[in-house]
């Protein structure tokens, strides 16, 4: 447990953003990722007006309630509804006919500046959200990766330099932390074998910036006590930094509550065994994507991501924490990111090469 004890803070600096070039094009083509859609991130930026979103208690939520003439509605919020067809209902509007625009906010806190669209069922008033933002190459990957190699399902599309994800529904980390992890004790080692294998899961694939609010938790009531997963919200911060420490989220100051949890209720040997069963998972699901993995990390490793200088420090950082010195030879991120499945899974990305 004494390499807990290290803290992390912030990112170094705001992260650059990367263009998706023509061989990731290529990629997300071949995957059904990348479609002509009628709206880009530039036409949503034409609002009028935008007045600040308060939550239930009055607080600033960093959002902003954009609103636009009556011209731009009848032609965004159309067009809208029809991305959110092609997400949920493989663009059948008949499906989605009953479904309305009900409102965008606008985020300027975010790395990618993002828009939230609220879509509405005018029979029942439920609602769901989708988002659009920035298309950038790392977050590009981060969400790929995550679809590929967690037990989560990812739904995305990119054209040009518009993202459109789905939104991911779950309590935010910080929220949990605050409030939920105060239960019986059965329930408190369910949340910490849930870190160490979210933990696990971030480091193997290099995604960075784990911290409270960029993870939700979903609560699923069992036979006897709750299960729970962690889910990553953001991926902005893949395979990104420098800093080896970055990719762990336990050493996020954010995170000490379940790290604390994590030693008031394991040993090493726990810890180990929760570990390896991830490994475990991840090379399943693998094995059952091997070629399409095969696909990303042949774009992924000629794609530039990250600045060289961080490349050189993440190198030199997981080859000393490996003694393995194959890291240090690495000369991108996607090379770094592939060294590192190669280390801890039985499946070898290269070998097929």
């Amino acid at each position: 447990m004494a390499e807990y004890e290290t803290r992390l803070d912030v990112p170094s600096r705001k992260k650059y953003f990367y263009p998706i070039n023509g061989n990731l094009k290529a990629y997300l083509a071949k995957y059904n990722r990348d479609l002509k859609l009628n709206v880009q991130y530039t036409d949503l930026l034409r609002f009028q007006m935008s007045v600040p979103l308060m939550d239930k208690n009055g607080r600033d939520t960093l959002w902003q309630s954009v609103y636009y003439d009556q011209f731009e509605m009848d032609e965004l919020f159309p067009n809208l509804t029809a991305i959110y067809a092609l997400m949920t209902a493989s663009g059948d509007l008949e499906v989605v006919e009953h479904l309305q625009i009900a409102q965008i906010d606008y985020c300027t806190f975010g790395n990618s500046k993002p828009f939230r669209i609220r879509v509405i069922n005018k029979f029942n008033d439920n609602y769901d959200y989708f988002y659009v933002k920035v298309a950038d190459a790392s977050r590009v990957y981060g969400l790929e990766l995550e679809h590929i190699l967690s037990p989560n399902r990812i739904s995305y599309l990119t054209d040009g330099e518009t993202l459109i994800e789905e939104h991911i529904s779950g309590l935010p980390g910080d929220v949990f932390i605050e409030h939920r992890i105060h239960t019986s004790k059965f329930n408190q080692i369910r949340i910490c074998k849930e870190f160490v294998k979210f933990n696990e899961r971030c480091f193997i694939r290099l995604l960075g910036d784990m911290r409270s609010y960029n993870y939700v938790v979903h609560i699923t009531p069992d036979i006897e006590g709750n299960q729970y997963r962690i889910r990553a919200i953001d991926f902005d911060q893949q395979s990104y930094e420098g800093r080896r420490q970055f990719y762990l989220p336990h050493y996020f100051k954010e995170n000490n509550p379940l790290v604390m949890l994590g030693i008031k209720h394991m040993d090493k040997k726990t810890m180990r065994q929760y570990q390896e069963e991830e490994r475990s998972l991840i090379n399943s699901r693998a094995k059952l994507v091997h070629y399409r993995l095969l696909d990303l990390m042949t774009v992924m490793k000629t794609d530039l991501i990250s600045p060289d200088k961080k490349v050189v420090q993440l190198a030199g950082e997981l080859s000393d924490y490996h003694n393995h010195p194959s890291f240090r030879l690495c000369k991108t991120m996607g090379e770094l990111v592939e060294a590192q499945l190669n280390y801890y899974l039985s499946v070898k990305i290269k070998s097929s090469w």
